[in-house]
């Protein structure tokens, strides 16, 4: 049984959508739970971590967080390793992060559960990159490539299908690299088109995810290297996400606690959809760092 919420503070992203409905659906909801809540409004990277602060020394019993995956990972960073839960609200072009952990995608049933005295806490662990908080996974190469070519504008025109029409020509210019990997203390070397590091499985449609044995809450870090794409590999991938036992040789696979990559030549690096840096990185798994309210039974 959780603590009876008094106080929700609502971290928003404007750029996720419209604000009119929502405040509607917040003020609606939650008064009539009972429950007192506030907005504060992200303006650009690092306000999620700041405000996230700031809510939790004014005393909020819940930070709720209307916005994408990259708004997320921002305000975990001001929440991880602390007691206060965090709520989802979906919004943004994707969330990949509501799928994962069974959140409604309707904003109105998001904030039900809230208040839902029914719905319990769930800790699930966070990565690390660069002093960096991440919830979903790390890409060098291939999707740091589809991350760069559905930028804001795109999105803003396009919706989900930018995130398609950028695989499609990140596919067609592939960029190999050699990677060295520490793991766990192991040195490993091999080449490719792209290197993830994934805490959660999802891919963010029900029942498709990386690989059936990712958990959000191992206290561990998948790592994946990409060796080569092309139609036979994609079906194979497929097949399976699908269900098939079989990894295929194009798919390289490791679960550690701490890892060390470099790439030559230095490919760009992305966490949660946000660009963060280029050629190197040094990532580690956080175990059970941050609670998530969540439906009964995930």
């Amino acid at each position: 049984m959780t603590k009876a919420i008094e106080h929700i503070s609502i971290i928003y992203n404007p750029d996720a959508g419209q604000p009119q409905a929502l405040l509607k659906s917040f003020n609606r909801i939650f008064h009539k739970a009972g429950v007192r809540w506030d907005l504060h409004i992200t303006n650009e990277n690092g306000d999620g971590e700041r405000l996230a602060k700031q809510v939790i020394a004014d005393g909020a019993d819940v930070v709720a967080v209307y916005g994408g995956d990259g708004t997320l990972m921002d305000v975990a960073n001001g929440m991880a390793g602390g007691s206060v839960p965090m709520a989802i609200i979906p919004g943004g072009t994707g969330n990949v992060m509501s799928v994962e952990l069974g959140i409604p995608r309707d904003p109105s049933a998001a904030c039900s559960l809230i208040v839902n005295p029914q719905h319990i806490l769930r800790p699930i662990d966070l990565g690390r990159v660069e002093n960096r908080c991440f919830m979903l996974r790390v890409g060098f190469g291939l999707e740091a490539n589809i991350v760069r070519g559905a930028g804001r504008e795109m999105k803003d025109r396009f919706g989900v299908f930018a995130y398609l029409m950028s695989i499609l020509a990140a596919l067609s210019q592939p960029s190999p690299a050699h990677y060295f990997l520490n793991l766990d203390g192991k040195e490993f070397e091999c080449d490719g088109l792209a290197c993830m590091i994934a805490n959660a499985a999802s891919l963010g449609v029900a029942g498709l995810d990386l690989a059936d044995n990712i958990s959000i809450t191992d206290g561990l870090l998948d790592v994946f290297i990409i060796r080569k794409i092309d139609m036979e590999e994609l079906f194979s991938m497929a097949a399976r996400v699908l269900g098939s036992p079989e990894t295929p040789d194009s798919l390289l696979h490791w679960q550690v606690s701490k890892v060390q990559i470099r790439s030559d030549p230095p490919q760009q690096i992305e966490a949660d959809g946000d660009l963060i840096g280029v050629g190197q990185a040094s990532i580690e798994v956080l175990p059970l760092a941050l609670n998530i309210i969540v439906p009964a039974g995930n």
